[in-house]
């Protein structure tokens, strides 16, 4: 049977396969992250373009190293709608000013997959998340960051919709799972295509 392999170490991509009944290994892509969404920004990615690229090197750069396996690489950005990219907040301080930012606005979440085989991208989807916070007080954010601690700093827009997160917004476009980091009903359907799942 083919191998499944979530290049990743992400608690929800892994949770969520799990869920799903999911055989798979997941393992770190060994990507210089940063580095990589700097060049792409550098070449005038929108945000859609750069989670689909950045989810794409991961992918490609597991395949190369399994290439009889499918490996499946994703990626999250988050962008205003005049185009102003958030990266991941490197501490407290940064987390509370990007909520700030974002408080009463309307977001785009792109969550993008590529699965890919042999060295290839064989598959891909990338999905938009809309999502509208609802005007945060100073007393709310401040409290919501130290009660949620450390965990936030590593979710792109700094919340956990599956706990706490939630009340951060007044309104959500888009598939929970999605907004997880994983489109799981495509990838389900390209799963079942490979037999990796029954039909």
């Amino acid at each position: 049977m083919t191998q499944l392999i979530l290049a990743s170490q992400s608690a929800s991509r892994r949770a969520m396969l799990k869920a799903a009944g999911i055989d798979f290994d997941a393992m770190a892509p060994m990507v210089d992250e940063e580095s990589a969404k700097a060049a792409l920004r550098a070449e005038g990615l929108t945000a859609r373009d750069l989670a689909d690229a950045l989810a794409e090197l991961k992918a490609l750069k597991l395949s190369r190293r399994h290439p009889a396996a499918l490996v499946l690489g994703a990626d999250q950005t988050l962008c205003l709608d005049d185009g102003t990219m958030f990266d991941k907040a490197g501490s407290r301080a940064g987390l509370k000013e990007q909520l700030c930012q974002l408080s009463g606005k309307t977001h785009s979440l792109w969550t993008a997959v590529v699965v890919a085989k042999g060295g290839d991208a064989i598959w891909r989807h990338v999905e938009r998340c809309r999502m509208t916070m609802r005007p945060l007080s100073a007393e709310f954010i401040e409290d919501y960051v130290d009660g949620e601690g450390e965990n936030l700093l590593e979710c792109v827009g700094g919340y956990r919709i599956e706990g706490r997160g939630i009340q951060l917004f007044s309104k959500i476009e888009a598939s929970h799972f999605a907004i997880l980091g994983l489109p799981l009903l495509p990838l389900l359907d390209m799963l079942r295509t490979h037999q990796l799942v029954k039909s």
